[in-house]
């Protein structure tokens, strides 16, 4: 198969869907087991991955799909709880698809790490030292990982930072640029912080405090645009170029006022969190460095950037830090993000990296759409209602009907879920 585009994925059995992912992605019966949680994660595994382990907590795996990303037809796997998100991915993908599906790209995998200089008696002559020094720190840090720099990364360059200004005095930081390849590159920046620091100390003449990497990660940088014919987005009473025009006036609301772009750039990381999550990476440093990224010009605004060409026609931009790597950590310990990957069919982190900030995009797409026109609750909350009747007690088919009349009654609270509940098996002589 080479195409994204399905139509009525969601109306498929659980076990059509799943033969789908098989043969999409080439998927053994071991693999296929594991997206069917028969052979995910083990107990053994995870009380090799974390501490106090007593058990398992699983979320659902879905499939986001249409999506077009650099002319390549991709399938998303996406892990999240929350009901409208796979579905809204979708749904923008299918849009995005009729002006040529998205474009993206990202810059080489730079992580950098901070040392933490304190004690100095002159902070400028502290700077120069190190400066003048910059071959010999970059050569000791390529000294920590010599498989990273065989396969072409390693130390790139240093920068020296002075805080002049902090509750704790003086102090200086000096920046490593670290290229990590195809891994996040937390442990490989943070060993080679680790091994600089006597040396830096030697040269400054100060005490070395911290030796981390840093989650802000504005030189490992994904970017996504897309551009969607004002024709695609008419539905019902609403014409396209009005439809366009009011996602730019939804999006100038969040670049404006911060309390806005908080919730427009968490529906952006509902779709990155999710593919981050499926495929096992560290989604609370991405979420860290794409709200300090969006808080970058010293005001907190949107990742996002909407606009209206002459035509009418919405474009659609972002850009935001994505430290994502293949290889290391849950990446590949976790069967089932092995699997995820698979699926995916990336061959390096950027490419994983520029699908999640094309998934972003999608996400606010699918947001600001539903919140210009008809309002966010109409197709949430019909998805939402599920939940409510599966918590209420149904079963099988009853998820169905339950949600389908509390919607059709446009009420959805667990008391009527479960009165419903409560009536449809008396109508069917049950108990």
């Amino acid at each position: 198969m080479t195409s994204s585009r399905v139509s009525g994925f969601y109306n498929w059995t659980l076990e059509e869907r799943l033969a789908w992912a098989a043969r999409w992605a080439d998927l053994t019966d071991a693999e296929t087991a594991a997206l069917a949680g028969m052979l995910g994660l083990t107990l053994g595994q995870a009380d090799r991955m974390i501490e106090n382990v007593i058990g398992q907590y699983t979320l659902p795996l879905g499939l986001a799909l249409n999506f077009q990303i650099n002319a390549r037809d991709v399938v998303v796997p996406m892990v999240i709880e929350e009901p409208s998100v796979v579905a809204g991915a979708s749904f923008a993908a299918k849009l995005a698809r009729a002006g040529g599906g998205f474009r993206a790209e990202s810059t080489p995998p730079e992580m950098i790490g901070q040392i933490q200089v304190l004690d100095l008696t002159d902070l400028d002559a502290a700077r120069s030292a190190l400066l003048a020094a910059r071959e010999r720190i970059l050569a000791r840090a390529d000294e920590t990982d010599p498989v990273i720099r065989r396969l072409g990364g390693g130390a790139r360059d240093v920068d020296v930072r002075l805080l002049p200004d902090t509750p704790a005095g003086p102090m200086l930081v000096l920046h490593l640029i670290y290229d990590c390849r195809d891994a996040m590159g937390a442990n490989a920046v943070n060993t080679a912080c680790e091994a600089l620091a006597p040396l830096i100390a030697d040269i400054t003449g100060g005490r070395v405090g911290l030796r981390i990497l840093s989650n802000l990660a504005d030189r490992r940088l994904a970017r996504a645009e897309c551009l969607v014919p004002a024709s695609a987005l008419a539905f019902d009473d609403f014409a396209g170029v009005d439809v366009a025009r009011g996602i730019v006036e939804a999006w100038a609301f969040a670049a404006a006022d911060p309390y806005r772009a908080a919730t427009h750039n968490k529906g952006i990381m509902n779709g990155i969190d999710a593919v981050a999550l499926a495929t096992g990476q560290d989604w609370r440093a991405i979420e860290a460095g794409a709200h300090a990224y969006a808080a970058r010009s010293g005001r907190y605004t949107s990742l996002s950037t909407w606009s209206q060409d002459p035509q009418g026609n919405l474009i659609g931009w972002i850009e935001l830090p994505l430290a994502v790597g293949l290889v290391g950590g849950a990446s590949r310990s976790h069967p089932t993000a092995r699997v995820a990957l698979k699926l995916l069919r990336v061959q390096t982190a950027r490419e994983l990296a520029e699908v999640m900030a094309a998934v972003g995009l999608a996400q606010n797409l699918a947001a600001i759409r539903a919140l210009a026109t008809e309002g966010i609750q109409k197709g949430h909350m019909a998805l939402h209602a599920r939940q409510v009747a599966v918590a209420a007690g149904a079963e099988a088919d009853e998820v169905a009907r339950v949600a389908q009349r509390m919607v059709a009654e446009g009420v959805v609270r667990p008391d009527r879920a479960e009165a419903m509940l409560t009536s449809l098996r008396s109508e069917r002589g049950g108990t």
